[in-house]
């Protein structure tokens, strides 16, 4: 056997295609959610303001959330 056909082929570039398409829309809904979620529980400091500042904690703060994120929706996709 020399491998798949044409048919097969493209069958499976299009699943993988389908895949990468929900683990983006996935990616976008998690992060989007879970910095939500994060600003209503820390009610006491306006992240967005401290970042324009520059404070870098809370900008690291801020790429641990979408990074932990990131791994969790690449998990259960």
């Amino acid at each position: 056997m020399l491998g798949l056909g044409l048919e097969e082929t493209l069958l499976q570039y299009l699943r993988a295609v389908g895949w990468s398409i929900t683990a983006a829309v996935g990616f976008a809904f998690g992060v989007g959610i879970a910095l939500k979620v994060f600003d209503w529980l820390s009610t006491e400091i306006d992240e967005w303001e401290e970042i324009k500042k520059g404070n870098m904690g809370v900008a690291l703060i801020f790429i641990s959330l979408i990074v932990m994120v990131g791994l969790l929706v690449y998990k259960v996709i």
